[in-house]
């Protein structure tokens, strides 16, 4: 049974070798401390270039310098309530702004007196202490929301060549509410603005009861001549936002152009090429599909025009304001006289729930919009085990016995690679006697002995790397489901059983305090001590392990002997801060592997002697 253990070994090493490179590269760097918006004079977005303008011409909708006291318009604009299932918050009458959104079905935490998620933020802090402290306004009472920067998408008219840029709103502009008092999925809003120069324009604003948003601009011209002027959409960001700074996990602006996705991470649009009366930009034209937005973890804002709609895709960086921003900007639209011409875009502002977005592929048709998740390198494994994953929730209803089934499931897919191997090893110790043969005919003789080894492998059939097979490729599986479990919105705050309460979080219980017994709190894991603090979970981990490991004598050679040893106690410490729906995944698979390895190899006539070995690695000797 050398050679199996050899394998197993082998198997099990480069197993760790992943787990640790995983350490080393894609471990999450600590996020950092909160900070306070920056000064409001550096709030407004840096609306697109004017069309067709001399290269000289300064960009429209830029806020012009004022002292501190009149810095921020929507300071003194008034608000429009929105009111959903789903969002909370409220629209501000300067610039038309939708920059006050709550996610009303998500808390920050799993305390359910903990504040809604705030997904977007105006620029005027004041109101936002005031709403935040209870208001219907923005229920979450949340004191921490008003360190979070400004974040808001605003829409807007560019000044065509010979329009005056005045005769077009900005993003400071006042906009007037001409119908509608709170906008819900069953009453949309009018709002309207006269530029006094013959234009009348008008944003009506509609909602579903998620999160998309209708977005129609229209200009009626009542003067004498022809008005020209090119409608756009624009997300802004204030300054760059707390991520979890973790590699494999996308944070950035996300996009789709013509069937093409496109991800770019914040630091990497504050490094974009310059371009001309842009910043630092990437401009992209779309033909027919595409959009274009924020995204992360879980949550996303993006802008989305109607299908079959060609627009220009712009992701920038405005080094001297700090903003990062998204547009989409649409062609000039010429006005006769007594006409009128509308634009309608999509706003998608929400959660980044599977079925919602999946939904909105149908309906209104958004291209490809389930790949605004982050399925990763993986994706043609990561999106078919979510879908299964997600359709056993839907009949067992929690998610902890879902991954379960599903280990049970993805067992059952390598189970012919599985029983390949194990009888594999049974053959080899069928052979086991010829070994022991040939190893006293060749003596000291290295060289000869694994010649005849091999010869007696080809001529019996026989092979050796098969035993690492089903290790080998749970490795793919593994990286898959811990992409799922990580990125993906319904493993948030999914319980399974007692004290496990979030699938996606580590086990929270400790050895330490004796798994809550103790009336003192467990060490934080990032503290000196908090690799001691192994978890229940990750102790039965280490357990399915060293079990798992038993199925076969422990090898003669000393160095494998130690390896074999240490080898489950290792991952232990190394998985055991893992998701601990991950853990639940390794643990259940380990169990599942023990029971095939002991059937299939039994049907054989060699059952492992598992009892037996567990006593010879425990047996003491006399005299030692």
């Amino acid at each position: 049974m050398e050679d199996n253990n050899r394998n197993l070994i082998l198997a099990m090493v480069l197993s760790m070798l992943v787990v640790l490179v995983w350490f080393t590269f894609f471990s999450p760097d600590p996020a950092p401390p909160p900070t306070e918006p920056a000064v409001q004079s550096q709030t407004q977005p840096v609306a697109p270039a004017e069309v067709g303008a001399p290269t000289d011409a300064p960009a429209v909708g830029t806020a012009p310098a004022a002292d501190p006291a009149s810095q921020d318009p929507s300071a003194a604009a008034g608000r429009v309530k929105i009111s959903s299932g789903s969002l909370s918050g409220s629209i501000s009458l300067a610039g038309g702004r939708i920059d006050d959104l709550l996610l009303t079905r998500y808390h920050e935490t799993l305390d359910e007196d903990s504040g809604y998620v705030r997904l977007l933020t105006p620029t005027d802090s004041a109101f936002l202490k005031t709403v935040d402290t209870g208001t219907p306004a923005a229920p979450s009472g949340d004191p921490e929301t008003v360190l979070k920067k400004p974040y808001y998408a605003v829409y807007g008219w560019s000044p065509a060549a010979g329009t005056d840029p005045a005769a077009v709103p900005s993003a400071s502009t006042i906009w007037e509410l001409e119908s509608g008092e709170t906008l819900t999925p069953s009453t949309p809003v009018t709002l309207r603005w006269d530029n006094g120069q013959g234009q009348i324009f008008r944003r009506v604003i509609s909602m579903d009861d998620k999160y998309l948003f209708t977005v129609s601009q229209s200009v009626e011209n009542t003067a004498d001549t022809p008005f020209a002027a090119a409608p756009y959409g624009i997300i802004a960001r204030q300054g760059q936002p707390d991520t979890q700074n973790f590699f494999v996990l996308h944070e950035g602006s996300v996009s789709m152009t013509d069937g093409e996705l496109n991800e770019t991470k914040y630091k990497n649009i504050a490094k974009l090429d310059p371009v001309e009366r842009e910043g630092r930009a990437k401009i992209t034209q779309v033909a027919e599909n595409g959009w274009i937005g924020f995204t992360d973890k879980y949550w996303m804002t993006t802008l989305a025009p109607k299908p079959g709609t060609a627009f220009t895709a712009v992701s920038k960086y405005s080094e001297g304001a700090d903003i990062y921003q998204t547009e989409t900007r649409f062609p000039v639209v010429t006005v006769a006289p007594g006409a009128s011409a509308t634009s309608e875009s999509f706003l998608f502002a929400g959660a980044k729930e599977w079925e919602t977005i999946r939904a909105y592929e149908q309906n209104p048709g958004i291209q490809r919009f389930v790949d605004s998740i982050d399925w990763g390198w993986f994706y043609f494994l990561t999106k078919p085990i979510f879908r299964v994953l997600h359709w056993l929730h839907g009949i067992i209803g929690n998610m902890g016995w879902s991954i379960i089934a599903l280990t049970f499931i993805l067992k059952a897919l390598v189970f012919p690679l599985a029983r390949k191997s194990f009888v594999s090893m049974a053959r080899m110790r069928e052979l086991q006697p010829q070994m022991e043969a040939i190893k006293e005919r060749t003596g000291d003789d290295r060289q000869k002995y694994q010649q005849e080894v091999m010869a007696l492998y080809k001529r019996e059939k026989v092979n050796p790397a098969a035993g690492c097979l089903p290790i080998l490729i749970q490795i793919p599986i593994f990286f898959s489901l811990y992409k799922v479990i990580f990125v993906t919105l319904e493993l948030r705050q999914a319980p399974w059983i007692g004290w496990i309460r979030d699938l996606s979080a580590p086990d929270p219980s400790s050895i330490l305090n004796l798994f809550g017994l103790l009336p003192y709190a467990a060490p934080a894991r990032d503290s000196l001590v908090g690799i001691l603090s192994l978890s229940l979970m990750a102790i039965v981990l280490g357990i399915s392990m060293w079990l798992q490991q038993k199925l076969n004598p422990a090898p003669t050679d000393p160095t494998q002997k130690m390896i074999f040893a240490w080898m489950p106690w290792v991952f232990m410490f190394m998985l055991g801060g893992f998701a601990s729906g991950l853990v639940l995944y390794w643990i259940t698979n380990n169990l599942i592997t023990i029971a095939q390895q002991y059937g299939i190899m039994s049907m054989h006539g060699h059952p492992p002697n598992l009892f037996g070995n567990i006593r010879d690695s425990v047996r003491i000797k006399k005299g030692k």
